[in-house]
């Protein structure tokens, strides 16, 4: 039986890169949780270049999983791709998005599904007792508080588990790494976000994919996303702006050197303050450019790719006498 979108209730998202110790384990349990929640659901599963065991377990738990979907990727692209394929492939109602590694628990759906049902688009699972050490607690303590003040979005833990509106998930056209920036950026397109508490485990096997690099990668990203996000995600305001303060400041040099050139008879070619007054006006010349060209780019972005800057809460039509 083929299911259209909407017919879903729920899909489970999940890439995998490598996890032939954790597949099957998770598998079982969502499959589980799943088969308790009235209606239909579907369990996607993104292989994302996997080496090991992982497609062979995978086409095993086929012959009898009916929920199971697996999306087989043609090379290893990094978790963001893989996430936009399984959401891009998914057709529930709501969908969830969490690691294949079991750190985060099945058995939380149904909660995360009932706090999305009271009105919220994105609904992030806080992680309270994170089993980590501190080189991972604390970098991601501070990229959450950089998110915080970025976006304005209060959620407390960026990353990890969520379940979202699948109109909202399939609307969403993710760069790689904005996989640990969903709250923020549904918070910024307008959406409605919430949290709640989830259990935190450490992995059930294997060895985790993460490194120390990704938290400059993350740092990055959120600089990237303050960029996209500031006034009103025109580049050209915010290079305008910065390009008519170093404007204004060549305005304040300039005539001060020309007074005393003409009324002191000082020379001003040759002088420290007329270098940085010519230094500035041709900075402000290449921010100008810079924000025009990033403005072209945008426009022609946002064109090709549909991507929308708001979320449709609801559409209601005037009825007739």
């Amino acid at each position: 039986m083929t299911h259209g979108v909407g017919a879903i209730g729920i899909s489970v998202v999940t890439p995998m890169h490598d996890e032939e110790d954790c597949v099957l384990e998770f598998l079982r349990r969502t499959d589980a949780v799943l088969a308790a929640i009235p209606g239909d659901h579907e369990v996607v599963i993104v292989d994302d270049g996997s080496t090991d065991r992982t497609p062979a377990l995978l086409d095993g738990a086929l012959t009898h999983m009916m929920r199971l979907r697996v999306i087989t990727l043609a090379r290893n692209v990094g978790q963001c791709s893989a996430l936009m394929a399984g959401l891009q492939s998914s057709r529930g109602q709501v969908v969830v998005v969490m690691d294949g590694d079991l750190q985060n628990a099945p058995e939380d759906i149904p909660m995360l599904a009932a706090e999305l049902a009271r009105g919220h688009d994105l609904v992030s699972g806080f992680r309270g007792g994170r089993v980590e050490g501190p080189i991972r607690r604390i970098p991601s303590r501070l990229a959450n508080w950089l998110l915080r003040r970025v976006s304005g979005c209060e959620v407390r833990d960026m990353g990890g588990y969520k379940i979202l509106r699948g109109e909202v998930a399939r609307s969403l056209r993710l760069r790689p790494g904005q996989h640990r920036l969903l709250p923020a950026i549904v918070h910024m397109r307008g959406g409605s976000t919430s949290e709640v508490t989830v259990q935190h485990h450490a992995r059930f096997a294997g060895r985790s994919h993460y490194g120390l690099a990704r938290t400059l990668d993350v740092l990055i990203d959120i600089v990237l996303l303050w960029m996209q996000g500031s006034f009103k995600s025109r580049p050209m305001y915010l290079f305008g702006r910065v390009g008519i303060a170093l404007i204004a400041i060549d305005c304040v040099i300039m005539p001060w050197l020309l007074y005393e050139k003409f009324a002191m008879d000082k020379d001003m070619g040759t002088r420290p303050p007329f270098l940085v007054a010519i230094m500035l006006f041709l900075s402000a010349l290449f921010i100008f450019a810079a924000g025009f060209m990033l403005e072209l780019l945008s426009e022609a972005n946002n064109t090709v790719g549909g991507v929308q800057p708001y979320l449709i809460r609801s559409i209601r039509q005037g009825q007739a006498n």
